[in-house]
Formats: structure tokens, sequence, C-alpha cells
């Protein structure tokens, strides 16, 4: 029972000092979310959101941890001790997280030179989807298929990045395969007029139709258009239906023959 014997006879000097170090470190806490909103604010508004997400958290942790050291001063707590451990401590932090730092220094040079933003929608490597966060040691992706994936600093800037939508505009292609019994020129003008009847296709770049060979079952021919990237999905899933129908119209039947039927 002698630590409830000492603690009862804490002097009233040093249980101020501890009460205004537990206020400081309050004080610094609510501080910290402050300011880290008002940086966040300012720079949202002249620069990236990922630049700014970046600064509310640096601005944050900076001020918490001034805040701490001051508390800790603030109760008698010698400071240069813990510089002395805590050279010690960075060096075995830095064998250890070697890792953690090339993750670090890759998330500065993915923001730095930004080749993708919050919202866009990218793929790297095999993985697809909309960019949900760019912080210091990975890259949150939200898949299509809405799952969440999360993706280390250092494997981004290692991989072959795609972005889906930096630019307003995206090509579309049609692949067909004229057999030969077929006339090449009557499917070329079917498929310029059934582009050139959908609004949602471009009228620049040109709409083309190009001949790529010839192959044992026919011609290998293929529609290129050119769509406003929020509409692709609408062209993707209806150009191909008209096409067909227009064929079938004219009497043009695309399907290979089997070889019992030649």
């Amino acid at each position: 029972m002698d630590w409830l014997t000492e603690a009862a006879v804490i002097s009233p000097e040093v249980l101020g000092r501890w009460v205004q170090a537990a206020l400081l470190v309050l004080f610094g806490i609510v501080l910290s979310r402050v300011l880290g909103t008002l940086t966040e604010r300012m720079i949202g508004r002249v620069s990236k959101p990922e630049r700014a997400t970046l600064s509310r958290r640096v601005v944050s942790l900076t001020v918490v941890v001034l805040a701490l050291l001051s508390a800790m001063q603030q109760v008698g707590f010698d400071l240069s001790i813990l510089l002395g451990a805590a050279g010690v401590f960075t060096v075995a932090v830095g064998f250890a997280s070697q890792t953690s730092s090339s993750n670090i220094i890759s998330g500065l040079f993915l923001i730095a030179e930004r080749p993708f933003s919050v919202g866009d929608s990218i793929q790297i490597g095999t993985v697809s989807g909309q960019v949900l966060a760019i912080d210091l040691l990975s890259v949150k992706l939200r898949t299509f298929d809405n799952r969440y994936v999360r993706l280390p600093n250092e494997t981004v800037m290692k991989s072959e990045v795609t972005n889906l939508t930096r630019f307003t505009i995206r090509r579309f292609t049609i692949p067909l395969i004229v057999p030969h019994r077929v006339d090449l020129v009557a499917v070329r003008e079917i498929l310029m007029e059934v582009a050139a009847a959908d609004a949602l296709v471009l009228d620049e770049p040109r709409t083309q139709v190009r001949f790529k060979g010839f192959i044992p079952e026919g011609a290998q021919v293929e529609l290129v258009v050119w769509v406003e990237r929020v509409r692709l999905l609408e062209v993707q899933g209806g150009l191909g239906w008209r096409i067909h129908r227009a064929l079938s119209d004219r009497g043009l039947d695309l399907t290979p023959r089997r070889r019992d039927e030649r």
C-alpha cells in the first residue's frame, strides 16, 4: 500500500503540472483537427484533392507532436533524453521500415506527377476501378464490381497505369469477318450508314471502316467510331445490335458456312 501513500502526498504543484499537461494534449488534438480541416479546404480550392488531404494530415500530425512535446516538458521530462532515444529509434525503424519508406517516396512522386486524380477510373495491371484516395502509403480503388482494393504506392509506380477517364472522347472498334460470298463494299456502306445515323457517334474524328486483310473465312474489317467517354457504354450496348439488324434487312448474312456446306 506504499504507492497509495505516495500518491496521496503528491503536491498541488505537481498535480497542477499534470493537469496542465493533459489540457495541452487535449487542446493540441482539437487544434490539430481544426487546422487540418482549414488547411484541406484552402489547398483544395487551388490544388488537387490528394494534395489537400496530404496537407491536412501533415498539419494535424505536426500540431499533435508539438502538443505532446509541450506536455512532456510541462511535467518535467528532459527532452534531450527523448531526442537521444529518438535517434536510436529512428535508426532501428529505418532498417525495419524500408518498404514503408519506399511507399512514402513513391506516394510523393505520384502526387507530384499526377498520372491520375481522385475520382478517375484507372487500370493498374489486372485491376481496374475508380480512385478513392491517394495516400502516402497506398492508392485505394473501388473496382467496377464494387470491391475495395488497396495497392501499395511502390507497386503502382512499378506498374503500367492506364487512365481511362483522362480524355473526354474514346475510340470504339467493332471487328467483323465478312465471308467471301458477301459483297464487301455493300457491308462497308451499311456500316457507315448505321454509324452516321447514331446521334452519339461523333463526326470528328471521322468514322472509318478499315480493311485488315484476308483469312480463310473471309475478309477482316473493323468499324472505328469515336464517342464521348460518358456515352461509351450506350454506344457499345446499341451499335452492334443496329448493325446486325441493318445487315439482316439487306439480306447480308455474315455467318460462316460449315465445311459440309462449302
